[in-house]
């Protein structure tokens, strides 16, 4: 059975207007200048690379970037883009596509390794960085802290936007450790809505999967800016390295 594609042609063909938010310079300058110190001199892997948001700034640099994402369409809008000629990509699924040679950095962000949606996907996905990374790599890893301690006691349901015209909330299963992402969004008299399901995941969770997959902890932060991660902080930039 092949993996669900919540991202093909009506997604894709919105997805940088709706997202363009984190296409700003003060949201996005900070992650590409992260990523370009750990990359230096040597080549890179996107896991999930989409429409190129991070990628393609990081290809301007003169960065050997190569991108794996499962979405055509999302692949089809990169491709379209100047600069995009520059970077090598490969349909498929982050958790178990393969591509050749080694890199020094290997990278997901904005929370894509919640769209593995089991545990054994998630291990698999670390296991998958660690197979590309060479001795000494890092793999960084950008998500969401689950948001329970905002959850009212027997709610399952959190905002996270309320516009006139966007509404988006996380619906949470504890039991299972998942959630639904709710998004709507109104445009003149038209309506539109997406619900997409997601694997939520704890930091230690993660350092244990990093663990199984040869790679220990070196960094953890609560944004791409090093803002120490609290207790308070809703995300985490985490980098790990492949052990020698």
């Amino acid at each position: 059975m092949s993996k669900p594609n919540y991202f093909d042609e009506p997604v894709a063909a919105r997805y940088d207007e709706t997202s363009a938010e984190m296409f700003a310079p003060e949201t996005l300058d900070p992650a590409v200048d992260f990523l370009a110190d750990l990359a230096g001199d040597g080549a890179v892997l996107e896991l999930g690379i989409g429409t190129g948001r991070v990628a393609l700034p990081l290809s301007r640099r003169g960065i050997r970037m190569h991108g794996i994402d499962l979405s055509p369409a999302m692949l089809e809008r990169l491709r379209a883009k100047p600069g995009a000629e520059d970077i090598d990509v490969t349909a498929g699924d982050v958790a178990t596509t393969r591509v050749d040679g080694t890199f020094r950095l290997v990278y997901l962000v904005w929370n894509t390794i919640m769209n593995l949606t089991t545990q054994e996907e998630q291990v698999a996905c670390f296991r998958n960085a660690a197979a590309h990374l060479e001795s000494g790599g890092h793999f960084v890893v950008e998500v969401m802290v689950p948001q329970l301690q905002r959850l009212p006691p027997g709610e399952t349901v959190h905002p996270f936007l309320v516009t006139p015209t966007r509404l988006g909330f996380d619906e949470y299963d504890t039991v299972s450790q998942s959630l639904v992402s709710h998004h709507f969004w109104v445009e003149g008299e038209r309506g539109s809505a997406v619900a997409m399901p997601f694997r939520y995941v704890w930091p230690a969770e993660l350092d244990l999967m990093a663990q199984l997959a040869g790679m220990t902890l070196t960094e953890r932060w609560g944004s791409w800016s090093r803002e120490p991660f609290t207790s308070d902080s809703t995300s985490h930039v985490s980098v790990w390295e492949k052990v020698p």
